[in-house]
């Protein structure tokens, strides 16, 4: 684990940071995720985007069940050390357990959330290899 990098981030209480997702060809945002210093660590590593599951209390190596893989192309640290912005390719274009391009698909219009995007490909059948837990 490389200490000297890691002594610049800001953990919160649980030991994570937030990680912000963008396409780095267009810069949408695609995501926001929690990292802790091992999932960091690997993303660094392996050149993909790893996250910590808060809901799972595990390693989620994004894509590993739907095949949207995220391949870290640059990262970067707030100002205040406690937010990272991740410039991705996301390969198969979709980055939402939803099956959109982004998870920011809900627009603030007329006093509601209105969907604005549409759905890419069918979660059940990005999933349907996954165990029923």
């Amino acid at each position: 684990m490389n200490t000297q990098l890691l002594q610049h981030i800001k953990w919160n209480n649980d030991g994570l940071i937030a990680a912000i997702a963008q396409d780095c060809n267009s810069g949408r945002v695609l995501m926001m995720a929690w990292m802790n210093a091992e999932s960091l660590q690997l993303s660094i590593d392996s050149g993909d985007a790893v996250y910590w599951s808060r809901s799972r209390g595990k390693l989620w190596r994004k894509g590993e069940s739907s095949g949207n893989v995220q391949k870290i192309r640059s990262m970067a640290l707030d100002c205040d050390g406690d937010t990272l912005l991740i410039q991705v390719e996301q390969l198969g274009g979709i980055a939402c357990h939803t099956g959109r391009q982004s998870c920011f698909y809900r627009t603030l219009s007329e006093g509601d959330w209105k969907i604005t995007e549409k759905v890419l490909k069918d979660p059940a059948t990005m999933y349907q290899h996954v165990e029923k837990a």
